[in-house]
């Protein structure tokens, strides 16, 4: 039987489509594939009785065509700081084996899957303004989109009933999403990404 598992974590997320990523609308992306990062920190969760209070979670990925396609490759990045029961947890989380959204739908569209990689994680929430870096392998800064005309900050905001990875966010701009891992490298600034507060579970 699977462990019972649920956490609630800030969300950020960067790719290379353009502001509002049609994949959230299930439209081809922008450029006729998928990169991009994405990074949780953990407020308040269990493994079983085990704690995740604190970790954070991300991942680096691409997909040669749009995510539902398939043929996918990630690497997914664990917090260093974890003990060896929670990186156990983290890794059976992520990996979709303990079932559980997003995961399990996530882990059906990678065929490729990159050595794990353990780093230090800097994650600074200020909603429209956040940041997160884990080691030297993956980078997002998002910042407000700005009017094209009057430079003013725009505020737009997404509500997506059935989606599996949020259910609403902000719509900011990527300011910083980068990947640097072996296999698995790219830089798409000021593009498409989103802010979020999540929970999942299984």
């Amino acid at each position: 039987m699977a462990t019972k598992w649920f956490f609630e974590a800030d969300y950020l997320q960067a790719c290379n489509c353009d502001y509002g990523c049609p994949c959230e609308f299930e439209a081809p992306p922008t450029l006729g594939n998928c990169q991009g990062v994405g990074v949780w920190r953990i407020g308040h969760g269990k493994f079983g009785d085990l704690a995740l209070d604190g970790l954070h979670l991300g991942f680096a990925a691409h997909w040669p065509r749009a995510i539902h396609q398939g043929n996918g490759t990630a690497a997914l990045l664990f917090d260093e700081k974890a003990g060896p029961e929670q990186r156990d947890a983290l890794v059976r989380i992520a990996t979709g084996q303990e079932g559980g959204m997003p995961f399990e739908i996530i882990v059906t569209t990678v065929s490729t899957v990159l050595p794990f990689q353990y780093v230090p994680f800097e994650f600074h929430f200020d909603w429209k303004r956040s940041s997160a870096r884990a080691g030297d392998v993956a980078k997002i800064q998002v910042e407000p989109i700005k009017n094209p005309v009057t430079k003013r900050e725009e505020g737009v905001r997404i509500v997506h009933e059935t989606g599996f990875i949020f259910q609403s966010a902000d719509v900011v701009s990527g300011a910083v999403c980068e990947a640097n891992v072996d296999g698995l490298k790219f830089s798409w600034p000021n593009k498409a990404a989103f802010v979020a507060h999540v929970r999942y579970g299984n």
